[in-house]
């Protein structure tokens, strides 16, 4: 018997943003640098077909994730990785209610989808294969690790409690002590502007180029730096979400960081105005 998560909605969204970002990365570098910067070339290439592998595996992973029900135990599917889980292995079964405070550890995440080892501030660890865990998740104690499961079926919790002969337990994030919960960076109205603030000199870098440089008529240079600061805002935003949990001001500074390189290198870009 196998359960799907709901997944339409991740696929769709990682696989748009990946061709235009990674699309406009490779066709930047590819416009900015000559056959005399092979050098620099390269060493941008190298990255950035690093970061499309990884990014490949996280949406073919995507594809086919599955929680599959057997006679001896629970498989999850995820890529080519295979994880059983026996049924005498399973020794808690919570249903997790309620907007629950997250951070990755080791992991990626978009909209609708959430894969690698997280914290859950109240629960603690847990490594996630699942879909929308921010409307709640399952999530199974066991010998094997921790793990946060989000089927679209609900029965799939009440075959595992069968299954296992574990009762479900159900945990309210919502009524957790604050204390315990921390603060969400969703919740942060701070984090939350300076995230406006990088997209929002992003999206104006990026209407810049479009309105002073109309077609293929933008300097090599000005194309660099708007690739550059794509690649920066990723970096600033992963990391700021880790970093936050552990500091608030450290999440705060690296955000701010991202922010003053790409007003950076929007001024340099505004000099090959009078310059052309």
């Amino acid at each position: 018997m196998e359960f799907r998560p709901t997944k339409a909605s991740g696929i769709i969204y990682g696989l748009i943003m990946g061709i235009v970002i990674f699309g406009f990365c490779f066709w930047g570098i590819d416009f900015s640098l000559g056959p005399n910067d092979r050098t620099l070339k390269i060493m941008l290439y190298i990255p950035a077909y690093l970061f499309l592998f990884i990014y490949l595996v996280l949406v073919t992973g995507l594809f086919n994730m599955t929680y599959r029900v057997e006679e001896d135990g629970l498989l999850i599917k995820w890529g080519i990785a295979r994880i059983k889980i026996a049924w005498d292995e399973i020794s808690n079964i919570n249903q997790i209610t309620g907007k629950s405070n997250m951070s990755s550890l080791f992991g990626s995440s978009w909209y609708g989808y959430m894969i690698g080892l997280y914290t859950v501030n109240g629960i603690g660890a847990v490594r996630m294969f699942a879909t929308f865990p921010e409307k709640g998740f399952i999530y199974l104690k066991t010998s094997r690790g921790f793990y946060g499961l989000t089927p679209a079926d609900p029965k799939l919790i009440d075959i595992i409690s069968e299954r296992s002969g574990i009762y479900i337990d159900t945990v309210h994030m919502d009524e957790l002590d604050p204390e315990i919960k921390g603060t969400s960076m969703q919740d942060d109205s701070f984090y939350r502007i300076l995230l406006s603030l990088n997209i929002f000199f992003l999206c104006l870098f990026a209407a810049y180029l479009a309105i002073f440089f109309p077609g293929s008529g933008a300097p090599p240079f000005v194309v660099l730096l708007l690739v550059l600061a794509v690649a920066l805002f990723f970096f600033s935003i992963g990391n700021a979400g880790r970093l936050y949990q552990f500091s608030q001001n450290g999440g705060y500074m690296l955000l701010l960081l991202g922010l003053a390189v790409t007003g950076i290198f929007l001024i340099l870009s505004l000099s090959e105005i009078s310059l052309r």
